[in-house]
This record gives structure tokens, C-alpha cells and sequence, in this order.
């Protein structure tokens, strides 16, 4: 998976955890709480392996600009 499409993804699920913890604050759901609790740290994590993946991709691309300077 491209690190846009983690940061998509993760965006999404970051969203719909705070959806499910408002619709379980409404409804009294503890459950849906801490179900919307545990999607929105899986978003949350699946932007960061999104942001790394596009610094370790841009650090790359930089070292082989440099080497090719060189040639």
C-alpha cells in the first residue's frame, strides 16, 4: 500500500471512531465508545506508517540525486 493510500485509509478510520464514541456517548454505549476508541488510534497509526512511508520514500530520493550529482 502507497503512503497516500495509508493516510486515506487512516483519515477514514480516524473519522469513523469519532463517529461511533459520539453515537456511543449519545446512546450510552460504552461498548461503541471504546469500539470508536480503538478505530480512531488504528487511523491514527495507519497515517503515521502513511507519513513514514513518504519521509523514507523522500530521504531515498535524495540520496539517489546526490549519487547521481557525483556521476
Amino acid at each position: 500500500m502507497g503512503s497516500t493510500s495509508d493516510k486515506i485509509k487512516g483519515y477514514a478510520n480516524e473519522a469513523a471512531g469519532n463517529i461511533k464514541q459520539g453515537v456511543g456517548k449519545v446512546v450510552g454505549s460504552k461498548k461503541l465508545q471504546a469500539e470508536g476508541a480503538v478505530q480512531e488510534l488504528k487511523g491514527e497509526a495507519q497515517v503515521a506508517v502513511g507519513k513514514t512511508k513518504e519521509a523514507v520514500k523522500d530521504g531515498a530520493n535524495k540520496v539517489a540525486d546526490k549519487i547521481n550529482e557525483k556521476l
